[in-house]
């Protein structure tokens, strides 16, 4: 493809230089530029492209694309020649037009379905993929616990690939056979434009709550990039099949949604006179029935997933299944086939007589749900075990410890991925929020800061019928210290320890 082709989608401020070149890569990394690379300039946290702008050229880049004035004057390549210049409005966006446009337009050989929210992703994206794949479907999946697609799979580098690495991947479905692309779009992949270049067939809202303030500073901005998804991405530049957008009807925004939403919607929930709604909910620690009524009539599901927060997270799915023209038995069998999503209210079994639950629980309303499931289904007390992140939002620290010790028996504040921040300094933040609380409306805690410590301090303090909650890095197997990455798997160690105890009885 010449560099002429690729420019196609751009909106582009300024065109200069010879466009008959041939391209090979597109990249904003110029150590990876190589003779027919397109160099893409990008502002970022800590670096700026543009600073890499001529040396990019010199390495051999056919075009390189700027977002500043500055760079008309352009380097010789090698053997001859000078790289094109194209100055455009957003260089971010740019980078997943052109990786679009290079791999031959992936989302638009896949019906894309994209779910966002500050909970729930992971889940809905899990049972939409179970739910298509037992329709016949060939479906990809991009989230946070990987990516995977037929017998590939792949370490999840973000929630949401950078736009290249999606662009590629998509094609990589597309070529391997994937009818479907399945993805979580974090709310950082909207406001950085990672998904540009992406046409959307079905988009779900789940739910907005505090998180990620860190790096959207303020909620509505939050909000926005959200909300993004169900305009911007839903277009119909490349494809003019049906779309749907489904949105909680229970979470408060879900009216702004409705309002913007360019595409036909269904709105699902618990409470609210959703399109799709449950009713007659049963929850135990086995798992967890209910009916729905839907626009296409009534279902009685049965599940292994445990939890209120999970029956929203099933009316999501449902309604993806129903839009991709799902029969209701077909619906019906393929939810009570899930058996577990990783790291999602996952159990830990090694035959004790209490329970052990892993989840990635990381914020104050992720946590009062897995709480709220917990207190619905014990038959004991509750053991909540739970961190916080370092180098994120510090504001959600003190409320997660309110809610914690309002609805635990027990609450063990322990170390999560400190990273750079002094880790006494994240668990005395979330103490503040615990001691702010009056004597009567919590309950007792403890701190240790060493995570292993502290599920083993959990998993002996619990007796027969008590309910041990491990929250806060679910299926990750990792543990940030500073700069350093170890491997740490809150599953392993809680096995560990309840092998330990079991053989010391």
């Amino acid at each position: 493809m010449t560099l002429q082709e690729l420019i196609t989608s751009l909106d582009s401020v300024m065109i200069k230089g010879n466009l008959q070149c041939e391209v090979v890569s597109i990249t904003e990394d110029s150590r990876q530029v190589k003779p027919g690379s397109v160099f893409v300039a990008i502002r970022g946290e800590h670096q700026d492209g543009h600073q890499f702008v001529r040396q990019a050229q010199t390495q051999g880049a056919v075009g390189v694309v700027v977002e500043e004035e500055g760079f008309e004057t352009l380097e010789p390549l090698q053997g001859g020649g000078s790289s094109a210049l194209i100055r455009v409005k957003s260089s971010r966006k740019a980078l997943g037009l052109l990786a679009s446009r290079l791999y031959d337009m992936p989302s638009a050989r896949l019906q894309m379905v994209g779910v966002t929210g500050t909970n729930g992703k992971t889940t809905v994206t899990h049972l939409a993929k179970s739910l298509l794949e037992a329709q016949g479907h060939h479906v990809g999946l991009l989230g946070t616990v990987g990516y995977v697609f037929g017998t590939e799979r792949r370490v999840a580098s973000h929630t949401t690939p950078a736009p290249v690495e999606l662009q590629d991947m998509l094609r990589a479905m597309a070529n391997a056979g994937m009818d479907v692309a399945v993805m979580e779009v974090s709310s950082h992949a909207l406001a950085l434009d990672r998904v540009a270049g992406c046409e959307f067939d079905i988009v779900v809202f789940t739910n907005l709550t505090q998180d990620h303030l860190d790096f959207h500073r303020t909620f509505d901005e939050y909000f926005h990039a959200k909300l993004r998804l169900f305009t911007e991405y839903v277009d119909g530049r490349q494809k003019t099949g049906p779309k749907r957008a489904l949105v909680n009807a229970d979470d408060e925004r879900a009216s702004m949604i409705l309002q913007h939403c360019s595409i036909p919607t269904w709105t699902f929930g618990l409470h609210a006179q959703a399109d799709i709604r449950a009713e007659a909910i049963n929850l135990s620690m086995g798992g967890t029935e209910f009916l729905v009524n839907s626009p296409l009539g009534r279902l009685t599901i049965s599940s292994r997933l445990v939890g209120e927060h999970n029956v929203s997270n099933m009316l999501a799915a449902i309604g993806i299944g129903l839009e991709m023209g799902m029969t209701i038995p077909m619906i019906e069998r393929a939810v009570q086939l899930v058996v577990n999503v990783p790291g999602r209210f996952e159990r830990i079994d090694e035959g004790q007589a209490f329970t052990v639950v892993v989840d990635y629980a990381h914020t104050e309303d992720a946590l009062y749900r897995l709480l709220r499931a917990a207190r619905a289904i014990k038959q004991g007390r509750i053991i909540t075990l739970f961190g916080c992140g370092g180098d994120r939002d510090s504001g959600k620290r003190p409320k997660m410890g309110q809610v914690a010790a309002r609805h635990s028996d027990l609450v063990i504040v322990t170390s999560d991925n400190p990273r750079t921040e002094n880790a006494h300094t994240i668990l005395t933040q979330i103490e503040q929020g615990i001691q702010s609380l009056r004597p009567e409306e919590r309950c007792h805690y403890r701190i240790i800061p060493d995570r292993a410590e502290a599920i083993h301090a959990a998993v002996a303090e619990a007796k027969a019928g008590d309910l041990v909650l491990i929250a806060g890095k679910g299926h990750e197997d990792y543990q940030i210290i500073g700069t350093q990455k170890i491997h740490f798997d809150d599953r392993e160690v809680a096995r560990k320890a309840l092998h330990q105890q079991m053989g010391s009885a």
